[in-house]
């Protein structure tokens, strides 16, 4: 199927790689989390081979699922560009939250820093991602972010973000513009 005369065949790049759209998901309520969203936004856009194209307002929301009882989260999304591989990313947002003193030993426990990768381009889970994020469609701390700076975006498999957020519990999510985190590649 061609999308006109600038479709690339993937089978001839070598080496390079096609550029996909990331998502990613940041959240933090552990230390000063306005602090740690902007500096990990910044070490993010550090990344070879990655550009941040957008970053959301940050929004206050109740931690969601099974777990110690926990302060709100403070919680953006970043869109990103990037030729690397869906494992080299996750590595990548590991390493981040590990600097800023992520620790896994309580599930679900509180963060000092969260980084989801929510898709890369319209890839599929392969190894061991889930792609999309899995439960991304049902959390309102990615979605009314997302809608915000994404109003087309959309997540394959279960619709356009400008739909699934209509069907999320939204109790509780406040947009905090009293905090900005801006694009550091457009200082």
């Amino acid at each position: 199927m061609s999308n006109g005369p600038f479709d690339i065949d993937v089978d001839t790049l070598g080496n390079m790689r096609p550029i996909s759209k990331v998502v990613f998901s940041f959240g933090s309520n552990q230390g000063d989390s306005p602090a740690i969203l902007t500096r990990a936004v910044e070490v993010l856009a550090e990344t070879p081979d990655l550009i941040v194209v957008d970053v959301s307002p940050v929004y206050q929301t109740p931690f969601q699922g099974d777990g110690p009882e926990q302060d709100d989260y403070l919680n953006l999304v970043v869109l990103a560009e990037s030729t690397l591989e869906p494992m080299t990313l996750l590595d990548r947002a590991f390493a981040i939250e590990e600097s800023f003193g992520r620790e896994r030993t309580v599930p679900n426990g509180p963060r000092t820093l969260d980084i989801d990768i929510i898709m890369v381009g319209k890839r599929t889970s392969e190894e061991d991602i889930e792609l999309p994020h899995p439960r991304a469609h049902e959390r309102a701390f990615v979605l009314v972010p997302w809608l915000d700076i994404d109003p087309t975006g959309e997540i394959a498999g279960a619709g356009p973000i400008a739909e699934l957020v209509k069907h999320v519990d939204r109790t509780g999510v406040i947009r905090r513009d009293d905090i900005v985190i801006a694009n550091p590649g457009r200082r």
